[in-house]
């Protein structure tokens, strides 16, 4: 596919971040961790937590490293925070049978009870947030938002070198 030129929707001059598209996705996704949040209160499941639980509960890990790719967190983040599902007896460690270097993570019983509740609240938080929006503007959002993903590049680019007064002021 070929790489289409860089559009110039921003400009230094008169920049506004409350405008900028980078300022509105984090707000939204703010509103929607804090209605997550609301929700999964009397669940006692933080935002942090409710994603390893899934994960796990979907079979898209099983082990801290898995998880925390999945999660993209680091492997110490991970750790701990599998520590704190597992003092709510959420999970637990098992070391493999297969490779005793290896340890396995598994909900328990009230894990798994508990992660079924998660689609819930998230199916619940996100279509209140798509009030007013048609299927086809929604299945428009996401194609915006998944060509962003893809026009991400890589590695970030280094910010110019010339900043205040430089070409990119104009």
């Amino acid at each position: 596919m070929p790489k289409t030129s860089v559009p110039a929707f921003y400009r230094a001059k008169g920049y506004r971040p409350d405008e900028s598209v980078d300022y509105l996705m984090r707000r939204v996704l703010s509103a929607l961790t804090h209605e997550i949040e609301r929700q999964l209160e009397p669940s006692d499941l933080t935002s942090a937590q409710w994603l390893p639980l899934l994960k796990l509960h979907m079979g898209h890990g099983a082990t801290v490293a898995e998880l925390a790719r999945g999660c993209q967190l680091d492997a110490g983040a991970m750790t701990r925070l599998l520590d704190r599902l597992e003092a709510k007896n959420l999970c637990r460690r098992v070391r493999s049978v297969a490779d005793r270097r290896v340890v396995n993570i598994e909900l328990t019983e009230e894990g798994a009870a508990a992660a079924v509740g998660i689609p819930v609240v998230l199916s619940c938080a996100q279509n209140a947030m798509l009030a007013g929006f048609s299927a086809e503007e929604f299945e428009t959002l996401k194609g915006f938002l998944r060509r962003m993903l893809a026009n991400a590049p890589a590695k970030p680019p280094h910010p110019p070198q010339s900043l205040p007064g430089g070409p990119h002021e104009a």
